[in-house]
This record gives structure tokens, C-alpha cells and sequence, in this order.
């Protein structure tokens, strides 16, 4: 294992990183400013905040499919230059071949990496069987429902033995039993392997459910507001993990901070408040926003602290 000085190196690590896009209108939006975060191996991190703030972007930066405009963005420490063979990547829409099979369709990531078409397809079959799908090669993505086209996307990310799993709201679409069944079935998977992962949700329970830690975004421009440490046992079942004595504690602690963010971004959808930064308004640095707000991420607090069952 790699480790630097104080520790392990991470498997992820954001450094004070800002990203502007440039807008139609000729404009700068700043979709994250100052984030800085860091996950360590094996851990999964369940990203939340409010619509816009910049949670797509952050994978992004960590995918290597954008740069930041100033800060870094590592993986085991060393600087993300491009798209990195280590990560995978999976998206809030299937990223399929309409017309290929469900078998060319998991067998076509390794293929792309130059593994011989029999061994890829003989890899794609024992995934195929990993999330239920046995049975099921021969069929076109169209042919199965929301859930089994989940199941078809997670063995497309993990047949290619990821060590980074990121993760954008993959399962927003499909229906509350459903859902929970697909999260079991990436957990069971996750468990085997343990890649860091960076999990992109608006669903607070579903956070807390799957999540090591959960890291909490303020309104856009983005930065790390708070971290919480979530202890709860594994291995978990998503259903039965809500009922454990200290979730609702969790989720009560971890609401209080995301709560004045989800409102600031309400009320500038609703055109009552002027973005901090925004024209004529230079807006207050992250760093000294109210609701113990911290820049890296590594100040972890225990959601669970304080709580006795």
C-alpha cells in the first residue's frame, strides 16, 4: 500500500479545486469552488447536496473526463491527466449499444481493452450470472425493465475490475422496490472487491444506507460543507439497515446541515437570493459560511456521536 507520511495515500483526493464552465451567453458559471475532499481505498463515499451544486462536476474531475481550472485532482496520488483505466464510471442513463446483445454489450469494455473476444465473453457470462441475469444474454436492452437494465450497467462497470467506482444518481429512475434491490445487489458486489467509490445522490436515505462516509455540498459554487462518519454495521441489507437504532439519529444529524443548503438553492431557483459570486455581489469565501463548514473533508464528524440506544 502506498502511504505518505501521516497515513495511507488515498484513493481519491481533491485539492482546493475550482471548475468555471463558460455559458451560452457568453458568461462564467463556477460550478465548484475550493472543494477539497479525499476518499481512502476501499471506502465508499456518498456524496449529497442541492441541484446544482456541482456533485457531477466533482466526478467529473476525478474521471478525468474534465479538469479543474485551479487545484488538483489525484488518484493514489498522482495528478488525473486524462481517463484513467483504474476508474469506472457509471451514469444516472444506460450507457448501452442499443442494437448489441446484453452479453456483447458487458463483454464490449473488456474487448475495448484488448482482452481476446472469447475471454471477454466468457468474463461477461459469470457477471451476466453475478447480478441474476443468467439466462438473458441473447436479449436487447430494450427488451428488459429499468431494474435489469441496472443490473446489466453495474456488470458493465465491474467486469473491468475497477479500483475507483464513480457513481452519478445511478438509480433515480427506478421504482422504491426496485431500487432497493439493485442497491443490495451492488453492495453484495462492492463487498467482494472493495473499490473506492463516489456515490452522487439526491436521496438522503439511500446515502446513508450504502455510505462509509457522506460528504455534504453546499449550494453552488460547491465546497465541502460537512463529513460524516457513518457507522453502521456490514455487510447491509438497504431495507433492513433503516431500522437499525441509530439511522434515524444519522439521518437527523446529516439533514441539519444539508437543510439551509437545499433552501438557499430553492429560493435562487424561486429568484429570491442572488448567487454568492454572482454580478455585484462578491459573495462570502466557502470557508466562512455558517453550520461548522469545512474545507477537506478529512475533519470527519460521527453521526452517531451523542446517540445511546
Amino acid at each position: 500500500m502506498n502511504e505518505t507520511a501521516t497515513g495511507p495515500v488515498p484513493a481519491i483526493e481533491l485539492r482546493a479545486t475550482t471548475k468555471r464552465f463558460r455559458t451560452p451567453s457568453g458568461g462564467v458559471h463556477t460550478a465548484i469552488r475550493d472543494l477539497s475532499m479525499t476518499v481512502a481505498p476501499g471506502e465508499f463515499c456518498a456524496v449529497v447536496g442541492p441541484t446544482g451544486c456541482g456533485k457531477s462536476t466533482t466526478l467529473s474531475l476525478v474521471s478525468g473526463l474534465e479538469r479543474p481550472g485551479s487545484g488538483q485532482a489525484l488518484i493514489h496520488g498522482e495528478p488525473v491527466t486524462g481517463i484513467d483505466r483504474r476508474v469506472g464510471f457509471m451514469f444516472q442513463t444506460d450507457a448501452v449499444f442499443p442494437w448489441k446483445s446484453v452479453l456483447d454489450n458487458v463483454a464490449a469494455g473488456p474487448q475495448f481493452r484488448g482482452t481476446a473476444r472469447k475471454d471477454a465473453v466468457e468474463s461477461a457470462r459469470d457477471w451476466l450470472r453475478r447480478v441474476g441475469l443468467a439466462g438473458f444474454e441473447d436479449r436487447l436492452p430494450h427488451q428488459l425493465s429499468g431494474g435489469m437494465r441496472k443490473r446489466v450497467a453495474l456488470a458493465q462497470t465491474l467486469i473491468n475490475e475497477p479500483e475507483i467506482l464513480l457513481m452519478d444518481e445511478p438509480f433515480s429512475a427506478l421504482d422504491v422496490q426496485t431500487r432497493q434491490i439493485v442497491q443490495d445487489e451492488l453492495l453484495a458486489l462492492w463487498e467482494l472487491t472493495r473499490p473506492a467509490v463516489v456515490f452522487v445522490t439526491h436521496d438522503l436515505e439511500e446515502a446513508i444506507a450504502l455510505a462509509d462516509k457522506v460528504v455534504v455540498l453546499t449550494v453552488g459554487p460547491g465546497t465541502v460543507k460537512d463529513a460524516f462518519r457513518i457507522d453502521l454495521p456490514r455487510p447491509r441489507k438497504v431495507q433492513e439497515v433503516r431500522f437499525h437504532p441509530h439511522f434515524v439519529a444519522v439521518y437527523e444529524r446529516i439533514w441539519r446541515s444539508l437543510r439551509d443548503e437545499v433552501q438557499l438553492a430553492y429560493e435562487r431557483t424561486a429568484g429570491t437570493t442572488a448567487a454568492p459570486g454572482g454580478p455585484g455581489e462578491p459573495g462570502p469565501p466557502a470557508d466562512t459560511r455558517t453550520g461548522d463548514a469545512v474545507g477537506t473533508g478529512q475533519n470527519l464528524t460521527d453521526a452517531t456521536k451523542g446517540h445511546h440506544h
